[in-house]
């Protein structure tokens, strides 16, 4: 999740489970050999054996607040079993479980799956919250569970004076985040979030712990930086690169009403132009409304220029303008829209989301904030992308979206997929086509070309590899 204000405010290669071929005599039938053995009914007492008790079922007391989102729009879904896991042998023992009852199954940090694919109906959660330990070493390589959320791992950077480009919502999970790319208000400055990565620890479809590296399973972990979470396996443990953590100023601006197609004008011809050290975003909303916001690595003095020169090209007087040097954490506090904040106290939101991607300046910002008109709880959230995301080759990780200007969130309060379809369909007519894997959308056109364009076909080739038997399939799932 890129902005504070959306849903918020080494191993041997994977084997397919066969059995064995058998020589028998010429005289017998060949014996076809199947790709995975019959199912089996789930044993929950027996995995509750391995995961030290740490399961929930349906007749369970708790079990409905233990498999709920961060959406309400999904509390009525109904898995099998919710697998509180503390270990990476306790994943392995719920991907044993899946595979052999052919149940589907899906990791859950955050909650934050757009489309609720974290809690599958008769199927296994398993919950990574109980994994959240961070450590920073002296030389800033963090490492981090995959059940840690973003202020828990903000706030244990800041404590060793280090930082790390994410998102910005709290309780948002730093591994389906990693997964999908990673966009945060110091991507152009230092990157995605994936491109921190040096190496992740994950339990694929065999149920092997495996170590996703450059120098180990150098194709698993291409695709794990960007393939999107639920794919390829469950990640149990990240290791990060991380920078010093600096100083920013914050600012948000906000134009009066009418004035959003001059504001977007003028910010996607000054974006290109602007330093690595700025990362801006510029909202829109009914009544042609635009806010324009966004941090920078530095004071205030080296900004307020910068900020002036986009101010002057939208001929546009602001009716307000806040700027403030901060600390990291600080920052990322503000941009969380809190305090004190922890993972479990962020209020859960009903909403609806898409994304599209801004590959080239819009030719009609008045058709594009037109596609507003008449709705009440619909945003536009365009993150700026540029700088360090576009030093890295669009074939070089998963994430394809490397030459983008933006991302653009289509972003509702409430449940009116209708509206939300519109205005993504009516961007992709402006020209404004593909989208983001961490904003997943359940009905999204051309779903897989748009995540991840000319980099599917090795996405494919790498889940026909690592989950032969698509063990982890939910609707979006990377197929060969």
């Amino acid at each position: 999740m890129a902005w504070g204000a959306a849903a918020c405010t080494g191993a041997p290669d994977a084997q397919p489970t066969t059995n064995p071929a058998t020589t028998v005599p010429s005289t017998t039938p060949p014996t076809v050999p199947t790709i995975r053995p019959a199912p089996v009914p789930p044993d929950w007492d027996a995995l509750r054996a391995r995961l030290d008790g740490a399961l929930s079922l349906p007749a369970d007391r708790g079990f409905t607040a233990a498999h709920r989102l961060y959406s309400p729009d999904f509390d009525s879904r109904t898995p099998a079993a919710v697998a509180r896991v503390a270990t990476a042998e306790h994943v392995r023992a719920c991907v044993d479980t899946a595979r052999a009852s052919r149940l589907p199954i899906a990791a859950r940090s955050g909650g934050h799956s757009y489309a609720g694919y974290s809690a599958p109906d008769n199927g296994l959660v398993v919950d990574l919250r109980g994994m959240a330990a961070v450590r920073v070493a002296p030389d800033g390589i963090a490492t981090v569970q995959a059940g840690a959320r973003l202020i828990e791992v903000y706030r244990a950077l800041a404590a060793a004076g280090r930082c790390l480009p994410a998102g910005t919502c709290p309780s948002v999970g730093i591994a389906g985040l990693t997964l999908g790319g990673g966009i945060g208000v110091l991507t152009r400055k230092y990157g995605l979030t994936c491109d921190r990565l040096t190496a992740v620890r994950v339990v694929t479809a065999d149920g092997a712990l495996r170590t996703a590296a450059p120098d180990s399973e150098p194709d698993l972990f291409w695709a794990l930086r960007g393939g999107g979470g639920g794919n390829f396996g469950i990640a149990t443990e990240f290791t990060f690169r991380t920078e010093p953590a600096p100083r920013v100023t914050t600012f948000a601006t906000a134009f009066p009403a009418g004035a959003a197609p001059e504001v977007f004008a003028a910010w996607q011809e000054w974006l290109p132009g602007s330093p690595a050290e700025l990362w801006s975003t510029v909202s829109l909303s009914a009544g042609r409304r635009a806010h324009l916001s966004g941090c920078f690595i530095g004071t205030p003095a080296g900004l307020n220029p910068l900020l002036d020169a986009v101010i002057a090209r939208t001929g546009a007087k602001p009716t307000s303008r806040q700027v403030v040097e901060r600390s990291y954490l600080d920052a990322m506090l503000f941009y969380a829209g809190c305090t004190e904040c922890s993972p479990d106290s962020v209020r859960r939101q009903t909403f609806t989301a898409s994304s599209r991607v801004l590959s080239t300046p819009v030719a009609d910002p008045t058709a594009l904030a037109a596609l507003l008109d008449g709705t009440s709880e619909l945003d536009l959230l365009v993150d700026s992308l540029g700088g360090a995301v576009a030093e890295v080759a669009p074939a070089d990780s998963a994430f394809p979206h490397r030459s983008a200007l933006a991302t653009v969130q289509v972003f509702q309060s409430g449940h009116n997929p209708g509206a939300m379809t519109a205005v993504r369909d009516g961007l992709a007519a402006l020209g404004v086509k593909d989208g983001y894997v961490n904003y997943i959308d359940p009905t999204m056109p051309d779903w897989a070309g748009a995540y991840y364009g000319a980099n599917l076909p090795r996405l494919a080739t790498v889940a026909a590899r690592y989950d032969p038997d698509s063990v982890f399939a939910f609707p979006q799932a990377i197929r060969a």
